[in-house]
């Protein structure tokens, strides 16, 4: 987010910061996240809660009386806080409900730690989900009842990952906001390192890194982008030697498979 909105979202995670100590955060997130699908789908209501001609009043007004014999008062209040921002764009009103909803379920494995597996997991079931296209058929089928994928993803995660990761692979495959699932697993992912504080590097490499490596790498690389680097490492042999490092939008490619195409492109040329 820029601009105007970058400051609301500011604002809006100090009041979140504010509430979580007395809130059921995992209900919290839950609850923010039925508010994203609302939203979602109700394009007339999101068109005039992100209409700035409208008052702040009203649009907290409109929330509580939407919102309040459905979820906790928690909810209520940021959801209020979020509609009587200013936001730069209807979709960055929604993202700012989304990564609320992000950082209330990541609250409890924040404070146990444990967000490096919360991340971890994340990336794995990514990597599993592009292996096997037809689990990723069945999480994808609009045909396919949200209960039945609800389903599918308890019994194969359940007591394997964080209760926090279950909760966002679930969101992601439920409520991709029009994200193929990789991306809205990579997008769930990326907030998760925001709130962490830290950037996500997928790091793309011909043989596996071992531990002094990985840690190398690591100071490396947050040496660079001055901000902890969180390390994603997929193993991909078709590349031939390298790695390439993909952080944001920026992609660092150090492999000989790469360098062999950019000789090509350049022949081509």
């Amino acid at each position: 987010m820029r601009g105007v909105s970058r400051a609301s979202l500011a604002e809006t995670t100090e009041r979140l910061d504010a509430v979580l100590p007395s809130a059921n955060a995992a209900v919290l997130g839950e609850e923010l996240f039925e508010v994203v699908g609302l939203l979602t789908a109700q394009h007339s209501l999101r068109r005039w809660l992100a209409d700035p001609a409208n008052s702040a009043d009203a649009k907290s007004g409109l929330v509580g009386s939407l919102l309040e014999s459905k979820v906790s008062p928690s909810a209520v209040l940021i959801v209020s806080d979020v509609v009587r921002a200013k936001w730069s764009s209807r979709r960055d009103l929604i993202d700012a409900v989304e990564r609320m909803a992000v950082y209330s379920t990541v609250s409890a494995a924040e404070g146990q730690q444990r967000l490096d597996d919360l991340e971890d997991e994340l990336f794995r079931f990514s990597r599993i989900v592009v292996a096997q296209p037809e689990l990723r058929a069945a999480l994808t089928n609009t045909s396919v009842s949200v209960d039945h994928k609800r389903e599918l993803l308890r019994d194969l995660l359940a007591d394997k990952v964080n209760a926090a990761s279950l909760v966002l692979v679930t969101e992601a495959v439920v409520r991709p906001r029009g994200r193929t699932l990789e991306q809205a697993l990579e997008k769930l992912a990326q907030l998760v390192a925001e709130r962490a504080q830290r950037y996500i590097a997928v790091v793309r490499t011909a043989v596996a890194l071992d531990d002094a490596q990985q840690e190398r790498l690591q100071a490396s690389l947050s040496r660079k982008y001055g901000r902890t680097i969180h390390l994603n490492i997929e193993v991909v042999p078709e590349l031939m030697g390298g790695m390439s490092i993909r952080i944001g939008d920026e992609v660092i490619d150090g492999t000989v498979s790469g360098r062999i195409a950019e000789i090509r492109r350049r022949l081509a040329g």
